[in-house]
């Protein structure tokens, strides 16, 4: 139901990175990317804490397995389907678009395990950034453009973002707040019920038998509000099977579903 990274060890999304330089992209142009296509097939994008808040208004927030789960947010309840995207890989509707999407292509990398700095870096296969005639100069005069100096400066945030989603992580484990999840719909008129895993999210029995400091320290963190919204987000997961029953998105036979 919810995955991590890909194939390749580089993050969602990304098949290369190569770090932007005014050496060898001095007469480079960015172009808008009006349709993310690579959101097609894309069932679970990764949100920041500070994104919980207006995600949960379309999305569920769940949490991935692993060693080092990440909060994501679910477009669709199976993999290699998305609700929220047309065929053309066009938002449909009015719907919240992750930060991690709207980075995309770029952000910033190590160029090596012992570089202390993170370097803007972008993937060249996005057919976005190249030598095209129109679109915004990434360099003048050898020097960097606000254009990139608005990318350079959402990546750092984005980044900084990361830091404290990791800190949010490193709570819930903490307080051995996660447990794994499990969904069961039965649609009207099957013979048997949808049953979805391979994601993780809070305990709720757990959360309530935090007492003292240790729920003070919950609450002073900010903890708890970013917990709450991702408990009622919950609820959406029938609304989203639902989207996929409308779109025909639904798998042929009623069968356990384990991602």
């Amino acid at each position: 139901m919810a995955s991590a990274a890909p194939a390749n060890d580089l993050p969602l999304f990304y098949n290369q990175l190569e770090p932007l330089s005014s050496q060898t992209h001095g007469s480079w142009k960015a172009r808008n990317m009006d349709a993310p296509t690579f959101m097609v097939g894309t069932h679970a994008v990764p949100l920041t804490v500070e994104e919980f808040a207006p995600a949960s208004r379309f999305y569920p927030i769940v949490f991935s397995l692993g060693d080092q789960p990440v909060p994501l947010a679910l477009m669709a309840l199976n993999e290699g389907v998305n609700t929220f995207v047309g065929p053309d890989g066009r938002f449909t509707g009015d719907a919240y678009i992750p930060a991690y999407i709207r980075r995309y292509p770029f952000m910033l990398a190590r160029l090596n395990q012992n570089a202390e700095e993170l370097s803007l870096c972008f993937d060249p296969s996005s057919g976005t950034i190249g030598e095209f005639e129109e679109g915004d100069a990434l360099f003048a005069d050898g020097k960097p453009t606000e254009v990139v100096g608005n990318i350079l400066a959402f990546c750092e945030q984005f980044e900084q973002a990361g830091q404290r989603t990791s800190q949010f992580m490193k709570e819930l484990a903490d307080h051995k707040l996660l447990m794994d999840g499990e969904v069961t719909i039965q649609p009207e008129g099957a013979d048997q019920p949808f049953i979805y895993r391979g994601f993780q999210m809070v305990n709720e029995d757990a959360l309530k038998e935090m007492r003292g400091d240790t729920a003070r320290k919950l609450i002073k963190s900010g903890v708890l509000p970013l917990i709450y919204a991702h408990l009622f987000s919950l609820a959406l997961i029938r609304d989203i099977f639902a989207r996929q029953m409308e779109q025909g998105k639904i798998p042929a036979q009623p069968l356990r579903v384990d991602a």
